[in-house]
């Protein structure tokens, strides 16, 4: 109408944001002087993907300090000042009266700097640290996490790796079975310049009746960190005593997964936009499931309804239902997974039952098939829900629910190579 050029880009998919038509892209890249984000005209609700996405742009452009218009009328008035080339300096008269002010003009207000990556890592009250449990971490620091989160994953989007931990050694000590844990702390390192050593415990000396402490202090000798997952609920807490260097708990026992609960958060924030206002439902074995534990803990930062449905067996730890109930949110705790809980879910959180946890196994017998999430289950769900899962799977999760928008899973993992990157950097960088 103003004959001003405007171009319209597209929120798109994760796969496609190297496009150039990708608003993600232009964001990332300061390629836009002005944006422009208005709300639907449609009266209706908006569906999910639409509410996600414009919430996500509006905060990369607060981020990245893009200029950022929302509101229709303003935009509107800005517009015709760009076409009719009005002075937009800031003056000595007052708007609303047209009387000259007698002060000094005012400066235009500056935007703010937000620090950069090498800021923030300089900075970092992560280092140096041992990583043993989530509640190491407060509301700010789970904010400066995501942060360098979000950098890592663009940084790998552009360029693929980045040289933040050139030199540094990581070293991986896994007493129990791991694919994801242990390839994406792999991975992270990687992509962030390092070197990872893999210690496989079947080929250790602990198989010679080596100590866990005497393996720990040996690793100690050649890497910066050590990464260590181990059966017992004590683990961490005795490497971080044999260590000198920082250790990271990639699963201690049943107790806790802190970088599963850090990643699953992660997960939550980058699909729905916030983690406030949630209702989280947590599906499958909540007693020996230490994602749910690290997840739950680190929920006392928000402001969300917590609903529990798992066989009497497998009730999640009194301590933690305790904490729950003290923060005012426990909504519901049930035997089983019923329409009406699936109907007030924002985030289904589906767990395996761990049949290595279980001393009967008879007992894992009688109730592996009691909660199983399908398509069936999910016709009563909303429509901007999420399905998430540690994973590995089995019977709980079918593979129906795979194709399905609403499932999460998958991209979950990828949230939790640029979660770890940023808990790595954050503890080892120089």
């Amino acid at each position: 109408e103003h004959e001003i050029e405007v171009q319209f880009l597209e929120a798109l998919q994760d796969d496609q944001q190297r496009n150039e038509y990708s608003l993600t892209h232009a964001l990332a890249n300061n390629l836009i002087d002005l944006y422009i984000n208005l709300p639907s005209s449609n009266r209706f609700r908006r569906p999910a993907n639409y509410m996600s996405k414009g919430y996500r742009t509006r905060r990369m452009a607060v981020d990245y300090q893009t200029p950022l218009v929302t509101n229709v009328k303003n935009a509107k008035i800005l517009i015709e000042a760009i076409a009719q080339h009005y002075d937009l300096s800031i003056g000595r008269i007052d708007c609303q009266t047209f009387a000259e002010v007698p002060t000094i003009p005012l400066s235009p207000p500056k935007p703010e700097v937000l620090p950069t990556l090498t800021e923030l890592l300089k900075s970092s009250p992560f280092k140096g640290k041992d990583v043993i449990s989530v509640k190491q971490f407060s509301k700010e620091e789970l904010h400066l996490l995501f942060t360098v989160a979000a950098e890592m994953r663009l940084g790998v989007e552009r360029d693929g790796c980045l040289d933040t931990l050139k030199g540094r050694v990581l070293c991986l000590m896994f007493f129990e079975p791991s694919t994801r844990t242990s390839s994406s702390f792999d991975a992270a390192m990687k992509r962030l310049g390092g070197q990872t050593l893999m210690i496989n415990e079947s080929h250790s000396s602990t198989q010679k009746g080596e100590s866990l402490a005497d393996t720990i202090r040996t690793l100690d000798q050649y890497g910066d960190a050590i990464v260590l997952r181990h059966p017992d609920n004590d683990s961490a807490e005795r490497a971080a005593k044999a260590a000198h260097g920082p250790i990271i708990n990639a699963g201690n026992g049943s107790r806790e997964h802190p970088t599963q609960g850090l990643l699953d958060l992660f997960t939550m924030r980058e699909e729905l936009g916030t983690v406030n206002g949630l209702t989280i439902t947590f599906v499958g074995d909540l007693k020996y499931g230490r994602t749910v534990h690290s997840l739950v803990e680190l929920l006392r930062h928000y402001n969300v309804q917590i609903q529990l449905a798992s066989p009497a067996a497998l009730s999640i730890p009194s301590k933690v239902r305790a904490s729950m109930q003290s923060r005012g949110q426990l909504a519901i705790e049930s035997d089983r997974l019923t329409p009406e809980m699936i109907a007030k879910t924002d985030v289904l959180y589906v767990t395996r039952l761990q049949k290595e946890r279980f001393e009967d196994p008879s007992l894992y017998e009688e109730v592996k098939d009691t909660f199983v999430v399908d398509g069936k289950t999910l016709k009563d769900a909303k429509a901007n829900m999420i399905v998430m899962h540690p994973l590995p799977r089995n019977l709980e999760l079918s593979e129906e629910v795979d194709d399905d928008p609403r499932a999460a899973y998958f991209r979950q993992m990828r949230y939790g190579m640029f979660v770890r990157m940023a808990l790595l950097a954050l503890v080892m960088a120089p």
